[in-house]
C-alpha cells in the first residue's frame, strides 16, 4: 500500500504542470475571456443616475458602435482612465456609462467636477446587472457593435500599453466596420 501512495504526488504534479502548460499556450494568457463575445449584450440597468440621459437597451442596437464603461466614483483606476473616456467622447466615439455600486450623489458630483464623457448613463447601485455582464470590478469596458453584439471586453483601466495595443485596435476595427 505504501508504494501506491508514493506515486500520488508525482502524478498530481504532472497533472498540474500539464494544466499550467495548456493555460500558457493561449494567445494572451493574461486576458480574461468573455462568454459574451459575439452574442447579444446583456440588458442594461433600468435605474437612472440623477437626471442625466438614461442608457437603454435600444441605444445599444441602433446601428452605432458604443463603448460601454462600468465605473464608480470610489474607484481609483476609474479616475485614472477618465481623461481617456473624455478624449474618446470628444473624438466622436459613443461612450455610455454604467455606474455600479456607487452613491448617486457622489457619482453625480464626480461627473460635475471632472466632466461627463457619457452620452447616456445607467445606474447599478446594488451590482445586480454587473453580474449579468460578467463584470468583476470596475473599471471594465465593452465594445458593442451597432446590432447590440458584444465585440470586445477590456478588464481594467483604459490606460497604458495594454490599452493601446489591445483596446484601440479593436475599437478602430469596430468603427471601420460601422462606416462600411
Amino acid at each position: 500500500m505504501a508504494k501506491w501512495l508514493m506515486a500520488v504526488p508525482p502524478v498530481l504534479f504532472l497533472g498540474l504542470a500539464g494544466l499550467f502548460y495548456t493555460g500558457m499556450q493561449r494567445d494572451n494568457p493574461s486576458e480574461l475571456p468573455s462568454v459574451f463575445i459575439g452574442k447579444a449584450a446583456p440588458v442594461v440597468p433600468t435605474d437612472p443616475l440623477g437626471d442625466l440621459p438614461m442608457l437603454t437597451d435600444a441605444m445599444l442596437r441602433d446601428g452605432k458602435v458604443t463603448v460601454v464603461n462600468f465605473w464608480a466614483s470610489w474607484c481609483p483606476p476609474c479616475r485614472a482612465e477618465h481623461p481617456v473616456l473624455k478624449k474618446m467622447a470628444a473624438d466622436g466615439v459613443r461612450v455610455a456609462g454604467i455606474n455600479m455600486m456607487d452613491d448617486a450623489d457622489k457619482a453625480l458630483g464626480y461627473l460635475a467636477e471632472d466632466g461627463n464623457p457619457f452620452f447616456a448613463i445607467a445606474a447599478d447601485p446594488k451590482g445586480r446587472n454587473r453580474v449579468e455582464w460578467g463584470v468583476t470590478a470596475p473599471p471594465e469596458t465593452f465594445i458593442i457593435g451597432g446590432d447590440g453584439t458584444v465585440l470586445f471586453r477590456f478588464v481594467g483601466p483604459l490606460v497604458g500599453t495594454d490599452y493601446e495595443t489591445r483596446f484601440v485596435p479593436e475599437l478602430e476595427t469596430a468603427l471601420a466596420a460601422q462606416s462600411n
